[in-house]
């Protein structure tokens, strides 16, 4: 998961012009405002507002068949937000005090207190030096007596070798949850995210390759024992107006967020293909210069966001914001060392660490042009000669 909370992110895009430091970035790290899906949004706000229905009505219920279908699933939950999506799969599958579950070092944190929120342990095993997500070996050697299902996060939009994942989980009759939150529509070896494991966890904060305007997520399963459970537990273990059959909580995605959501999904399928042709456009040009781009392991890449990786990463990002290029860093802390996962015992995860030291996000966005993209790339291997001078 990530959220990019206190950024000042958003604002109108790049383009031609003159760039000053007192106009702001001349290539903006991300641009939020709505573009060919302004006018089928504001029709679904206005259709919200003028039937006076706001929770669980059949917006959120139109919206759960939709995703459903374009995410290769059975079965949609909404929610209200992606941690609540994880937490909330947890506890479905009867995963709380006493158990552990394997996740990844290199995450927003809100993936591992998703586990917190369910009364589990999350426990951390090593990434991939390559994929950034979890590295199967280090998951299979940190399993114990106590671990009860495996987490793995597709980051960055590039999915995790879930199939081995998902070998080791079957081996050891583990549970398998996939958060997704980064990855909407994303395969992996053709599976789409979500599919393979018990179920899967969405966010469709704002900054998501499909955002509301506001907090939402959502889970896919196939399993329609579990769908049954998950949209009981979101609203407050109900079965029926007043009768709680169970503990649950209140997360549920409200009907003007859904609304907005399914105006924005037909265009999903286009923003993506958007992402992969900058994101091969970055690749590219970007061959001989000193910074690293992880490799696409998988042609189910989604590029939520565009990672490269440089020893000299806080001089570059300096550079770059000297020619008019926003930044973010995702992550400059692996979970393992947030005072928040210190009472967990963390694993020691030094490629995690190393890669936290390195790792810098270029802008990739649909809004982005082929000619901003040329202008950070440039930008980028301009400092690289500079660097090794």
């Amino acid at each position: 998961m990530n959220g990019e909370r206190g950024t000042g992110i958003g604002g109108q895009g790049s383009g031609g012009g003159k760039w000053s430091s007192q106009t702001g970035p001349r290539v903006r790290f991300l641009e939020l405002h709505l573009r060919e899906d302004a006018e089928p949004v504001a029709t679904a706000i206005r259709r919200v507002i003028d039937r006076g229905w706001f929770i669980l009505g059949p917006e959120c219920e139109a919206f759960e068949r939709e995703l459903a279908d374009t995410f290769g699933a059975s079965h949609a939950i909404g929610v209200g937000n992606g941690t609540d999506a994880l937490a909330l799969i947890l506890k479905a599958l009867g995963i709380g005090p006493g158990d552990d579950v394997i996740t990844s070092p290199l995450s927003a944190t809100f993936s591992a207190l998703a586990i917190q929120m369910a009364g589990a342990r999350p426990v951390f095993a090593d990434i991939d030096a390559e994929r950034l997500t979890l590295a199967p070996d280090a998951v299979d050697a940190a399993i114990s007596p106590n671990t009860a299902a495996i987490l793995p996060v597709h980051l960055y939009g590039q999915p995790a070798d879930t199939t081995l994942l998902k070998a080791i989980a079957d081996r050891h009759r583990l549970a398998l949850v996939e958060d997704c939150c980064q990855a909407h529509l994303a395969t992996c070896e053709g599976v789409p995210v979500g599919t393979l494991a018990h179920a899967g966890a969405f966010s469709f904060y704002p900054t998501k390759n499909l955002g509301a305007l506001g907090d939402g997520g959502a889970i896919i399963t196939n399993d329609a024992a579990l769908a049954a459970r998950l949209r009981r537990l979101r609203n407050g273990g109900q079965t029926d107006r007043y009768r709680h059959v169970e503990p649950g909580v209140n997360s549920r995605l409200d009907e003007l967020q859904a609304a907005v959501l399914r105006a924005r999904l037909p265009f999903l399928r286009s923003w993506t293909a958007r992402r992969r042709a900058l994101a091969s456009r970055y690749r590219s040009r970007l061959t001989a210069s000193a910074v690293t781009t992880p490799p696409e392991l998988d042609p189910g890449h989604v590029y939520h966001l565009f990672p490269v990786r440089s020893h000299a990463r806080d001089e570059l990002q300096r550079h770059l914001a000297q020619q008019g290029v926003e930044t973010l860093i995702h992550y400059p802390v692996p979970i393992t060392r947030q005072l928040a996962m210190a009472g967990e015992r963390p694993a020691d995860c030094p490629i995690a660490d190393e890669v936290c030291d390195q790792i810098l996000s270029l802008p990739l966005h649909p809004g982005l042009t082929e000619e901003d993209v040329e202008f950070v790339a440039e930008a980028v291997v301009a400092f690289a000669h500079q660097w090794s001078a």
